[in-house]
């Protein structure tokens, strides 16, 4: 009789045990903590007040009522193999204890019986618990390993929301950056755009002091022989008059030269306006057939006499050698002008520069000369007009550059010059535009010595 209550009181605990495990905060738990408080008590009463002949029925029903929960309730599920192996040893204290009840001599034929059934029943008890336990510790580590998952899940899962809102966050960030980017871009452009247009200006401002010192010759001249013409004029009048038609027929030669001579130096003062006009204008890409050795000297010179209209006391060598066996090639006039008149410009910055330091022994010389080279595997004997190649070389006796900073000439508002001299766009333009005639620009240069650019134009058939 004092195996029921131990065995009941074992059963609910190890049920509550399933149920914290498996089902947390389950409503059955309050029950059974009931039931547990009140098997103690009825455990500790029968002792107390001897009603063991009473209680023995309620014991028989509890287990009986444990064994159909276990078995009909889907939470105690897991408890099943408990119940499982303390059903039989449970089967044969009931069955002991009616018999008892029943009939001292049914219980002395089955005794004998019962004695075999306990020790196999509790054999039993002892495999299925063992059994129950390893699989009670696989379900629990089951259990664990899913809470595990359940719990990286709900981290994963907050790690994901916390990411998203830093990934829109940081979209929101990059989207503002990007049309900041952009409106800076435009405005970059914009500036650049106007930064081209102050160097075409001040290239231009260049280009004009020099055409105006230049156009000056030609405009003395019209203005000389203008005078002595009608000087001459006003001689031959008197000599018609008098009647002396030889000396007034010398004095008309002379007046039809002096004429002549005027129309020369207003043609070649129209050249110099149209070569102005034709640099100023925007550019229309348009290649055209150009003698490469005229626009070479024509720029050379004007921007010689446009240095020497800011300073009057400066001087140099000019020096020319130009190829006569290259034909005109096709080019943009106005954008190879352009080049070549900021080479020339650097030249001769470069050689004013050094003068102002080595005045007394110091010739400053500026040379420009041109050629014409055949293309690899091109045979001698190819026209003139075939393949090949045209090479302009600029070069002069100034300062140099130094070897740190010449692979830094050609990038966009570089300069060397002081602040408000240059934009730094001057060379970048040129190689741009060098390079977009399908040539290329070089510098060879030796600090204290001088320096040399090198242009390489595609000569193409005309």
């Amino acid at each position: 009789m004092i195996f029921e209550p131990i065995l009941a009181f074992f059963l609910i605990r190890h049920l509550r045990k399933t149920l914290q495990t498996f089902s947390p905060n389950s409503v059955w738990d309050k029950v059974l903590i009931q039931i547990m408080y009140g098997t103690a008590a009825l455990f500790a009463l029968q002792f107390v007040l001897h009603i063991g002949n009473f209680t023995i029925w309620i014991w028989h029903l509890l287990l009986i009522s444990l064994c159909v929960a276990a078995y009909k309730k889907q939470e105690f599920s897991r408890a099943r193999n408990m119940f499982l192996a303390t059903m039989p040893f449970a089967f044969l204290i009931i069955v002991s204890e009616i018999s008892k009840n029943f009939s001292d001599d049914f219980f002395t034929a089955i005794k004998k019986y019962l004695d075999y059934a306990y020790p196999v029943a509790i054999t039993w008890a002892i495999t299925m618990l063992i059994i129950s336990g390893r699989q009670r510790k696989a379900l629990e580590k089951e259990q664990r390993i899913r809470l595990a998952e359940e719990e990286r899940n709900k981290i994963v899962s907050a790690r994901k929301a916390e990411l998203e809102v830093l990934v829109a966050e940081r979209t929101a960030e990059l989207t503002q950056q990007k049309e900041e980017l952009e409106h800076a871009l435009l405005d970059l452009k914009a500036t650049q755009t106007q930064l081209i247009q102050r160097e075409k200006m001040a290239s231009l401002g260049e280009l004009t002091a020099g055409i105006a010192h230049e156009i000056q010759n030609p405009l003395n001249f019209v203005n000389n022989f203008s005078e002595v013409s009608d000087e001459l004029i006003d001689e031959m009048k008197t000599e018609l008059q008098t009647g002396n038609w030889q000396l007034a027929t010398e004095i008309a030669n002379d007046v039809k030269q002096n004429l002549e001579k005027i129309l020369h130096h207003g043609k070649r003062a129209d050249a110099i306006v149209k070569g102005m006009l034709q640099h100023s204008r925007t550019s229309t890409g348009q290649k055209e057939p150009t003698d490469i050795n005229a626009l070479a000297d024509e720029y050379l010179q004007l921007s010689y006499h446009g240095l020497r209209a800011k300073d009057k006391s400066f001087n140099a060598i000019l020096q020319t050698n130009f190829d006569t066996n290259i034909e005109k090639i096709n080019i943009v006039p106005q954008d190879i002008g352009r080049v070549l008149l900021n080479l020339f410009n650097n030249a001769f910055y470069a050689v004013s520069e050094r003068r102002k330091v080595e005045d007394a022994i110091y010739e400053p010389t500026v040379s420009v000369y041109t050629k014409r080279s055949l293309s690899v595997g091109e045979p001698v004997s190819t026209s003139r007009e075939g393949r090949g190649e045209v090479e302009i070389h600029v070069c002069d006796n100034g300062k140099g550059i130094p070897q740190k900073i010449v692979d830094k000439i050609f990038q966009p508002f570089f300069t060397t010059k002081p602040a408000g001299e240059g934009t730094g766009l001057g060379l970048s333009l040129s190689y741009d535009i060098i390079k977009a005639h399908g040539g290329e620009i070089k510098v060879e240069t030796k600090e204290g010595e001088g320096t040399e650019f090198v242009i390489t134009l595609p000569v193409t058939g005309i």
